[in-house]
Parts: C-alpha cells; structure tokens; sequence
C-alpha cells in the first residue's frame, strides 16, 4: 500500500532544479571556453580541450535532467492520475507540480542540446 500525500512533505523548489541545471551548464560551459581561450590556447589556437569539458558537462547536465523530469513524470502519473489536474485534492496538486516538473525538464534538455551545440560548430578561439 502507498503512502497517504502529505503537502506538508511538498516540495515546490523542485520544479526549478531542471531550469537551474541549464543555467549552470551554459555558465560553466562558456566561463570554460573563454578561460581556455583567454588562458590557454590563445587567441587563435583551437578549442579541442574546452570542447570536450563542454562535452562532459552536457552529458552531465542532461543526465541530472533526465533524473528530474523521471521523477517528476512519476509524480504526473501518482495512482494513475488522469489529465486536467484540476481537482482540489492534494494528488492532483502533486500530479500539477510533477507535470510542470517534467515539462520545464525537457525544455531544459533542449537548452542544454542547444547550448551544447556549439561545440560542434565552433572548433577555434577566434
């Protein structure tokens, strides 16, 4: 048997975390590239290193978004919830907050992607 929702164990932070993922990842991501271009490879050299740190934080990110939006898929489907969410009951509460979750999760997997894209594009400093 499931445990009874409690709203007071809620946790309405969670919808930001994906989001807040991006925003790390494209900081980190070009913070890494113009200290690797300022610091190491010069103005004309190539982007090779930086481009593949830039690689392994969007594995990264994508993975920690993947976790989220599952999560928050979970919470979308609780004891087989159906669409609208628009009761006003605790699991449908629950059920909101895990589709906005979800949602607001793939958005940030395509920033991420869109972000990311540029090291296949960009191969110098210049």
């Amino acid at each position: 048997m499931r445990a009874e929702l409690h709203e007071k164990n809620e946790r309405l932070w969670v919808i930001a975390v994906s989001p807040a993922i991006w925003a790390t990842h494209f900081v980190v991501s070009y913070a890494t590239a113009a200290i690797w271009c300022a610091k190491v490879a010069g103005r004309d050299g190539s982007l090779s290193g930086a481009r593949w740190a830039i690689f392994a934080y969007s594995v990264a990110a994508l993975a920690a978004i993947a976790l989220v939006g599952w999560n928050g898929w979970r919470a979308h489907g609780y004891r087989g919830g159906r669409i609208p969410h628009d009761a006003d009951t605790p699991e449908d509460r629950h059920r909101l907050l895990g589709a906005a979750t979800a949602l607001l999760s793939g958005l940030s997997a395509i920033a991420v992607v869109y972000a990311a894209s540029v090291i296949a594009f960009v191969r110098s400093c210049a």
